[in-house]
């Protein structure tokens, strides 16, 4: 963390997922809570928002390895955190609009949709590159630390951005998109080149093709074709909460935004804390032995949330529980932890299966790996934000939407025991 080699790229991708989450929360929790007032609209809203900023991963996740791969990772990052400021000055300019009451739905909503769908191509390029550079920069017994840190860093990011988006004033909240993207771009000058690790210099720009021969490469072999599908089941059960998560805290648990803040809050906080502990407890060996175990986890506590959020029939004096009148609420505190440790369980999960994507290849095709990753992630998540969207539509009640999550979680559980027993059978200094 205080060497030059890894601190800027952990700042730098620590601010894109702070600007990322600030910006789509600020926008979301807006439409929610200003613009719309029909459960129904509100999930497929935020549906549609998830769908929108995961689309470019689809489209162009193939062309953003191949590029990552075969030019200077260090230049691309510098590209892209200029684009961040442009795009934010567009995403602002529909949050003013939409503070002022200007045009909100023919204008404002059009604009942050636009610079939501710019942001996820912004990190579509820049998501290979945050873990393929890190094998460049690291030793090899550093990896696994390295990728664990990234995680973590994003997730308290992702908690900083949620409780910015949900407890600054919308005016605040548009002032800090754009300075977090200047910070972002004068922060990234700072990261060490990291050339490119392979003699091929043509990038194919056809996104169908480069898919297919993304896909081809990722499922040849097995310890990236298992990695790369239990983190894809692993982003869809999180995309599906994403989407609920929102207007099950204004509906179901009858709180205002800020409490549904404190509550996306706890659950960034758990995946960091997983983050980090699966490190501990593998000693920077990169194995999947723990990751089993640890979805299975994760899929009892999502039970136990279910039930919780069936049994919570509590009324606020006002029309929503704000923060302090929520936390004193008996089964408040029981939520929470239980939000919690799915988190940390989530995060024990997915580290070492990111690591994987970076070591069991050559460092030439690190950033296809992850790209790989991405796309295939990205069609699982965009299927399952368009379920739980169609979910709401149906008049599917919103706590039993969150069941829909734990066939998921065999899925990834039998992934991971498969990657486990491939990985024992590769010699140990081949890794």
């Amino acid at each position: 963390m205080g060497q030059r080699r890894f601190l800027p790229l952990f700042l730098t991708q620590l601010l894109n997922a702070l600007n990322d989450n600030l910006y789509k929360n600020a926008m979301v929790l807006f439409v929610v809570y200003q613009v719309y007032d029909s459960p129904e609209t509100e999930t497929l809203i935020s549906g549609v928002a998830t769908a929108v900023f995961v689309l470019p991963f689809v489209l162009f996740s193939a062309t953003a390895g191949q590029l990552a791969d075969m030019r200077d990772k260090t230049k691309i990052i510098r590209w892209i955190k200029f684009a961040e400021i442009l795009i934010m000055s567009v995403g602002a300019t529909g949050l003013l609009l939409a503070a002022r009451g200007m045009q909100v739905e023919s204008l404002a909503i059009p604009l942050m949709f636009v610079a939501l769908f710019a942001m996820g191509v912004h990190s579509t390029f820049f998501g290979p590159i945050k873990y393929a550079i890190l094998p460049q920069h690291l030793h090899k017994e550093e990896v696994l630390a390295g990728t664990g840190l990234v995680e973590a860093g994003t997730y308290l990011a992702i908690l900083v951005g949620m409780m910015l988006g949900g407890a600054l004033p919308i005016m605040w909240s548009i002032v800090g998109v754009i300075l977090i993207a200047l910070i972002g771009y004068a922060t990234c000058r700072f990261v060490p080149p990291a050339p490119a690790q392979c003699a091929e210099t043509k990038v194919d720009w056809n996104p169908i093709r480069a898919s297919k021969s993304l896909i081809t490469f990722s499922m040849g072999n097995p310890e990236l074709r298992y990695s790369v599908l239990a983190i894809s089941y692993f982003w869809t059960i999180a995309a599906i909460l994403s989407v609920q998560f929102i207007p099950l805290a204004k509906n179901v648990l009858l709180a205002d935004k800020q409490v549904a803040a404190v509550l996306l809050v706890a659950f960034s906080a758990g995946i960091a804390i997983g983050s980090v502990s699966i490190n501990a407890l593998l000693k920077g060996d990169i194995s999947a032995r723990y990751s089993a175990r640890s979805v299975m986890a994760l899929g009892v506590l999502l039970i136990g949330f279910y039930a919780l959020c069936r049994v919570w029939n509590l009324e606020p004096a006002g029309e929503l529980f704000t923060v302090g009148e929520f936390l004193v609420q008996p089964l408040a505190l029981a939520l929470i932890v239980n939000l919690l440790l799915i988190a940390v369980a989530g995060g024990m999960f997915v580290v070492p299966l990111y690591a994987f994507l970076t070591t069991r290849v050559d460092k030439s095709e690190a950033s296809r790996s992850v790209a790989a990753n991405n796309f295939i992630s990205s069609i699982f998540m965009v299927v399952g934000a368009g379920v739980a969207g169609a979910l709401g539509v149906l008049g599917i009640p919103l706590q039993e939407q969150l069941l829909v999550s734990l066939i998921l979680c065999l899925f990834s559980a039998q992934l991971a025991r498969k990657l486990h027993a491939t990985e024992a059978l590769r010699p140990p200094e081949t890794f």
